[in-house]
């Protein structure tokens, strides 16, 4: 059974305790397949399914939430669990109830320490400024919200509001990287530094290892500016809208190639903020064009 988001709106608006202990309370009779209220959204139905599970269900065999607890490879309590998997947007649909914005401040800190002290002790004579960029690149939205995607299967646990869900938000850029973050400062809040050092080497080994071999750069903007112009390619230039309630816009950049019959995209990506966005958007479009510079070379050989 999933869990009824629609039964949360209104006056009957829950705390992140009622929210638990209403989903505790239907954990049998899913068990036993009950089925959620028809009427539901099924969109909502289907975002709620994973945080339902895991207010009780976690530690049982088949709850699909041990997948992302074992991605992890930690435990995290059932309350921190939900705080970590709640964006802003529900919280504000449902007051009293906490988000992860908390939790992704301190996951971030956290992330910083650990790619920070890794790329310190592998690169010895590198500068201040060249680990910094290391750094920014295995740390980046374009990465971490790849981890979110293809090691964790994050989106269908994330609590929206009913308008950031019609949006798509369980597959933007900016929310999975913040869940990511936010997960990780669960796993401090609940174990302490070793173990949530242990958490972000299991879900970002393999994008450092990438960014030792690559060696630093400079941001993805101008990355992608300098790469257009070794391909004999005009700069590329950034399209920009905005969606989303006035209390948390989300920022949408377009990196193209304009031509005389119309724009080429390159990356797409969504931000916090202009500059978010845009980056994220270079750094997707930057491995287009690396993808692109390397089949041409091999063609060409």
């Amino acid at each position: 059974m999933r869990y009824n988001v629609e039964n949360m709106s209104g006056n009957n608006t829950k705390d992140q305790n009622g929210v638990k202990n209403d989903i505790s309370g239907v954990q049998n009779d899913d068990q036993h397949g009950a089925c959620t209220n028809p009427n539901q959204p099924q969109d909502a139905r289907t975002s709620s399914i994973g945080v339902a599970r895991t207010q009780d269900g976690h530690t049982q065999n088949g709850d699909p939430t041990q997948e992302l607890l074992r991605a992890l490879g930690t435990t995290i309590s059932p309350d921190l669990l939900v705080e970590a998997l709640t964006h802003r947007s529900f919280s504000h649909e449902h007051p009293g109830t906490k988000n992860y914005e908390r939790l992704e401040f301190l996951g971030d800190a956290v992330l910083e320490l650990v790619s920070t002290e890794t790329l310190f002790s592998a690169h010895p004579d590198m500068t201040e400024g060249q680990l910094a960029k290391l750094r920014a690149k295995a740390v980046s939205e374009w990465a971490l919200s790849a981890v979110a995607r293809d090691k964790l299967h994050v989106g269908p646990y994330i609590l929206l509001g009913h308008g950031e869900m019609e949006h798509g938000g369980a597959q933007k850029d900016s929310i999975l990287c913040d869940i990511v973050e936010a997960l990780i400062g669960a796993t401090f809040v609940e174990h302490g530094i070793d173990e949530a050092r242990a958490v972000v080497h299991r879900l970002i080994d393999d994008t450092l290892a990438e960014v030792l071999t690559e060696g630093p750069a400079l941001d993805w903007k101008t990355s992608l500016t300098v790469l257009a112009h070794e391909m004999g390619l005009d700069e590329p230039q950034y399209r920009m809208s905005v969606s989303g309630p006035d209390y948390a816009p989300v920022f949408r950049a377009r990196a193209v190639l304009a031509h005389e019959n119309g724009d080429e995209l390159l990356g797409e990506a969504d931000g916090s903020s202009k500059r978010k966005a845009q980056l994220a958007a270079a750094d997707k479009a930057w491995h287009v064009l690396d993808r692109r510079r390397k089949s041409s070379g091999e063609s060409g050989n």
